[in-house]
């Protein structure tokens, strides 16, 4: 499949465009700390049993807890299992649509084939392989600015929370990328024509992350708004 023009950004809108593409192909991964907030809190709580935290309750050598009881096991995998089953419906919502038409909805499994690692299963098999592998990479991301918030003093424990934008997004969209480029490479989410527009949504993740915070603060699925 040729896709050698696939993202042309020949003005402002074409590079929004591609921004909001980026954002639809990585979305799944992005969400995955959703999906551990649904597989290490809410159901654990309907369901009534306890979530197993990472850190094993645990503190560092300055006192405070490795990660908090915020980062469960079945949190990690429940995220990376979430992000997963996102990429396998993005796969079937979006998989007959062509480029450049077909932006922002782009198939993050576009030029997937028998011959990659993560080709397991087939098609579907790969599309949540690489959902499943990006959503872990969101994740262990996101345990390591909860391990550098606590070593700042910037702990949660509770209902206490601390407000560290940069700290609660940064590390996950940083590690969701260099997952991507050092193991899909060669793949339409890690295309040479949109290199430019993932550091764009590198920077614009923090805002983003307050804006969809926020929103869930006023739907009452979050005590605080951030």
């Amino acid at each position: 499949m040729d896709v050698s023009a696939a993202f042309p950004a020949p003005d402002a809108s074409g590079f929004i465009l591609n921004i909001l593409a980026v954002l639809m192909m990585y979305g799944p991964a992005y969400l995955a700390n959703t999906g551990a907030m649904l597989f290490g809190k809410w159901i654990p709580e309907k369901l009534d049993f306890e979530s197993v935290s990472i850190d094993g309750g645990r503190n560092w050598t300055d006192g405070y807890r490795l990660l908090g009881d915020g980062k469960t096991w079945n949190g990690l995998f429940g995220g990376a299992v979430f992000s997963g089953l996102l990429v396998m419906l993005a796969h079937w919502l979006w998989g007959a649509r062509t480029l450049p038409d077909g932006r922002p909805f782009v198939d993050p499994t576009l030029l997937t084939g028998p011959d990659d690692w993560f080709w397991v299963g087939g098609e579907w098999g790969a599309a949540f392989a690489m959902g499943f592998v990006l959503g872990l990479a969101c994740m262990l991301g996101d345990a390591a600015g909860s391990f550098i918030k606590r070593r700042r003093g910037l702990k949660r424990e509770g209902d206490e929370s601390s407000e560290a934008p940069l700290l609660d997004t940064i590390p996950f969209a940083v590690a969701i990328f260099l997952a991507a480029f050092l193991l899909f490479d060669g793949q339409i989410i890690t295309h040479e024509q949109l290199h430019e527009e993932i550091v764009a949504l590198l920077v614009l993740t923090p805002v983003i992350h307050r804006l969809t915070n926020m929103l869930g603060y006023r739907l009452g699925l979050k005590s605080v708004p951030y």
